[in-house]
């Protein structure tokens, strides 16, 4: 009899309608190197599978419209509120609604006080905020001593920390989305208090900008950017999610709601790329050499703050014994290595002006973040597939269309399995 169940059991996991998360046998199964790139292709949902040419063919679009559509950056600066640019605003509130519809609200008092929490925090607090920034500052004095403008906006993007993309990337690569949320909400509010002395101390007093170009940034400005980049989706995500599971069930929620809403991050995502390279098209163009020297800092940046966060979280996990799995090294690798270009990019273009030397290697960042970040969320899949992770932390990467699915998935199996 119990034979029986078991077969029935594992004939049930190994069916495509079933999450793999259900079976450690399945998670921990070895494949010959030749098929995992192909497998992990196979576990992404076909819009994440599309996702990388899809955005490619979104920064060719973007540069071609920059260049040969006259007027079209003057037409994005016409409308801004503030420093702030509308219409990468509407591309970043279509993009992060969804997302943060997904996160789990309900559970985040619980987890709000606990050590592990609090130890996440911290680590979080010194990768963001004190490594990531002189990072930025010796790389950017290694790869441009001679061009202070470009390395002072390269600087600019080094100091601001990431409020947006890294939920995207967090998402695609199944890291842990409540976590991630969390440290989104605790970078922003550092993020109106710490940019503006930030910039001042890393452009002006070791960055070595001329007295003449010295940059002034404001409180106001940084809180604005903060308040229309993250306040207005976290908001509307938060009332959502609320709203759906008081006035229906959480069944609902996951089945009729979310997986609609789900597609409509990738097309805010694409929308935000063509909008960023068309804002920067004709620059990219006439000074591509420049473009290709700004490139060289931030490639590097990116690189070493995700693959020396993977290793460090990895290490203190297993060395500690504390049961940091595969989701939490991936909210932590990729919160350290992205930057909040939006206020970047804003916070450059008013103090220096839209066809600036500063502005143009602001805009230059989320050129480079897009393509490296993505494909590091294929490297952290692969390696949350290949890499041996400790059993007190959450697994490899789950296969599926979002975490809410997978989660319903799985909850569904055990009904099941303790029914039979």
């Amino acid at each position: 009899m119990n034979s029986t169940k078991t077969e029935t059991i594992q004939e049930g996991m190994s069916t495509p309608g079933h999450d793999q998360v259900a079976s450690d046998a399945v998670l921990h199964t070895p494949s010959p190197m030749q098929g995992e790139p192909r497998a992990l292709v196979k576990r992404l949902s076909i819009i994440d599978r599309l996702l990388t040419p899809a955005i490619l063919l979104a920064m060719i679009t973007g540069v071609l419209i920059g260049e040969f559509v006259p007027g079209v950056q003057a037409a994005f600066d016409t409308v801004r509120l503030q420093s702030v640019s509308v219409p990468i605003a509407i591309g970043l509130i279509v993009m992060m609604y969804p997302i943060l519809t997904k996160v789990q609200y309900e559970s985040l008092l619980r987890t709000l006080p606990t050590r592990e929490m609090l130890a996440q925090l911290l680590l979080s607090f010194i990768l963001n905020w004190i490594v990531a920034p002189f990072i930025m500052l010796a790389l950017a004095w290694a790869t441009l001593p001679d061009l202070p403008a470009y390395r002072a906006g390269v600087l600019m993007v080094g100091v601001a920390r990431c409020i947006a993309m890294v939920m995207v990337w967090t998402d695609l690569a199944r890291g842990n989305m409540e976590y991630c949320a969390i440290l989104v909400v605790v970078n922003s509010t550092l993020q109106i208090v710490l940019y503006a002395p930030y910039a001042l101390f890393f452009i002006n007093v070791v960055g070595g900008q001329g007295a003449g170009n010295a940059i002034h940034v404001s409180y106001g400005d940084a809180a604005i950017s903060v308040l229309i980049y993250l306040g207005i989706p976290l908001a509307a995500g938060l009332i959502t999610r609320m709203l759906f599971l008081y006035l229906t069930s959480r069944t609902f929620l996951y089945t009729y709601v979310l997986p609609y809403l789900g597609p409509i991050a990738p097309l805010g995502l694409l929308y935000t790329v063509i909008v960023l390279f068309a804002y920067q098209g004709h620059h990219i163009v006439h000074d591509i050499g420049p473009v290709f020297r700004v490139m060289v800092p931030l490639i590097l940046y990116f690189t070493i703050m995700w693959v020396g966060t993977f290793a460090l979280v990895r290490w203190l996990g297993r060395r500690r014994g504390k049961g940091w799995g595969y989701d939490i090294t991936v909210v932590q690798s990729f919160t350290a290595a992205s930057n909040n270009f939006e206020l970047a990019i804003a916070v450059a273009i008013a103090v220096y002006g839209v066809g600036s030397q500063q502005a143009l290697a602001a805009t230059i960042g989320p050129l480079v973040e897009v393509p490296v970040l993505l494909s590091l969320t294929w490297v952290a899949l692969y390696l949350g597939r290949k890499l041996d992770w400790d059993s007190e932390g959450r697994q490899e990467p789950c296969e599926g269309p979002s975490v809410e699915g997978r989660v319903e998935k799985s909850d569904e199996m055990k009904e099941a399995t303790v029914q039979k």
